[in-house]
């Protein structure tokens, strides 16, 4: 009997971009079912609370029929195996995010063994898209409708006016 794989795409996802919602519809193509494991990078300013980003997830992916979306705390490497998966997705734009992921790979193997890293390439026109940069552009007053879900861009407009505002008001 064939166990069914259950992978992990883990991220931090602040905001979501339409070259997560790539990987994630790509890598829904490819297993049988996918948690989106949403957690904060301690090392990153967030816009988007957990919950939001949670939310704002579900909904983009709701058609995929074999995608759901967690949070989580701590170590990825604990969290796989509370859900009994060893599979993590990650996408890689350029060699900068190999070097990276390459050690985050052998980290978490090292942490448990079991554990198996399958990377995938974005579509090329979002190989130079990244959550910060979006979130850059917004801050400045720029479009962001080519690189994040019309929810996504909309949600993230209202944060940033009320960013704006909280700053003009200190």
């Amino acid at each position: 009997m064939t166990k069914e794989i259950l992978a992990v795409y883990p991220g931090s996802f602040d905001p979501p971009t339409n070259g997560h919602l790539d990987i994630i519809i790509r890598a829904s193509h490819l297993f049988p079912k996918i948690i989106i494991a949403v957690t904060k990078n301690t090392n990153k300013k967030h816009i988007f609370s957990l919950q939001e980003k949670t939310d704002l997830l579900q909904k983009i992916t709701e058609n995929l029929k074999n995608v759901k979306v967690a949070s989580f705390s701590g170590l990825l490497a604990n969290y796989l195996e509370k859900i009994n998966s060893f599979v993590l997705i990650r996408g890689l734009r350029a060699l900068s995010d190999f070097e990276y992921e390459f050690q985050m790979a052998l980290m978490n193997r090292n942490l448990n063994k079991k554990i198996e890293t399958i990377f995938l390439m974005p579509d090329q026109s979002y190989t130079f898209l990244s959550s910060s940069m979006v979130k850059e552009i917004a801050i400045l007053g720029g479009d962001t409708k080519d690189f994040v879900p019309e929810c996504v861009k909309i949600e993230l407009k209202k944060r940033v006016v009320a960013l704006s505002k909280d700053n003009f008001m200190k």
